[in-house]
């Protein structure tokens, strides 16, 4: 590196300092607990002198069936969480860019943009006052003969309540993405369409969809690399004991074990296993990005 180089970059180096510091206490320096998953640990005798128990605490959780439906509710909830909100993303894009007015247009987007700014502790209230017995949605429902739904304390809706209520908050987002891919493509392509004699289903069905089709995959699996974080805040904030069964997740279900029940070790078993599960989906879906999309970070 040239002198000339060295001081043009230093102070940018110098102000990446913070960040690394920060990283090494928060992302490096809590490694060193993770010893807590091979141990019978007790907080009075501290890591050391702990009783070491090997591989014992994965084999009892491993072994419960509530871990094992927690994993399926985790990917259940993950999986249809990602499908749905990526196809009512593309779908809501296509729509807003029919629209021909530029103010009603951003106006749309503006309003399905706003909850994804909103926290779960908020969102959290306003989805019980919405979905109770006597709320709104249920009254609504009352007007069809319908008897009262109960979203958040019925074990067999609460998961769809769950899945819905995130793509509610979160698909605007995906919708600027596409939003922005559609405007960028070639409107010479439209015009020849056009000339040939195809309608605007026809133009969105061989010109919008198949040039959104990279950033699609490329949305999708980046997704699935996170697809054991389900969304601590959201089902924590609105689960209950009841809905435990078919709302737990892994985030979850660690919480209360580790930190509740005060069960460290194996809270702390569970969050390894999470964690070396969730680096292997990554590492994959980001070699599936880079081959089908062109997408890589290195």
């Amino acid at each position: 590196m040239t002198l000339g180089r060295l001081k043009t970059e230093l102070p940018l180096h110098i102000l990446l300092i913070p960040g690394l510091v920060l990283t090494f206490i928060f992302s490096y320096m809590p490694i060193y607990g993770l010893i807590m998953a091979f141990e019978d640990y007790n907080p009075g005798l501290g890591f050391l002198g702990s009783r070491w128990v090997g591989l014992e605490n994965f084999r009892m959780v491993f072994s419960q069936a509530q871990f094992r439906n927690t994993i399926f509710n985790t990917f259940f909830i993950s999986i249809f969480k990602i499908a749905i909100s990526t196809t009512s993303s593309v779908i809501f894009a296509i729509l807003l860019n029919e629209i021909s007015s530029n103010f009603n247009k951003r106006l749309f987007q503006t309003i399905v943009y706003i909850p994804n700014f909103i926290s779960w502790v908020i969102m959290a209230g306003i989805l019980f006052n919405i979905l109770a017995s006597d709320g709104p949605l249920n009254m609504l429902l009352g007007l069809f003969g319908i008897n009262p739904v109960q979203f958040l304390a019925d074990p067999k809706v609460f998961r769809w309540t769950i899945i819905i209520s995130d793509v509610w908050k979160t698909f605007g987002f995906g919708t600027v993405v596409y939003l922005a891919t559609i405007t960028s493509i070639d409107p010479g392509l439209y015009e020849s369409a056009l000339i040939d004699g195809a309608g605007r289903f026809k133009q969105i069905l061989h010109i919008t969809l198949p040039s959104l089709g990279p950033i699609i995959v490329l949305m999708t699996v980046l997704a699935l690399g996170n697809v054991l974080n389900a969304g601590f805040d959201q089902v924590y904030n609105l689960y209950s004991p009841a809905t435990y069964a078919t709302g737990d997740i892994i985030d979850t279900f660690v919480y209360r074990l580790g930190l509740q029940n005060g069960k460290y070790s194996i809270g702390t078993a569970v969050g390894l296993f999470k964690s070396l599960v969730s680096s292997v989906l990554i590492s994959l879906s980001l070699f599936i990005a880079y081959k089908f999309a062109g997408y890589k970070v290195f």
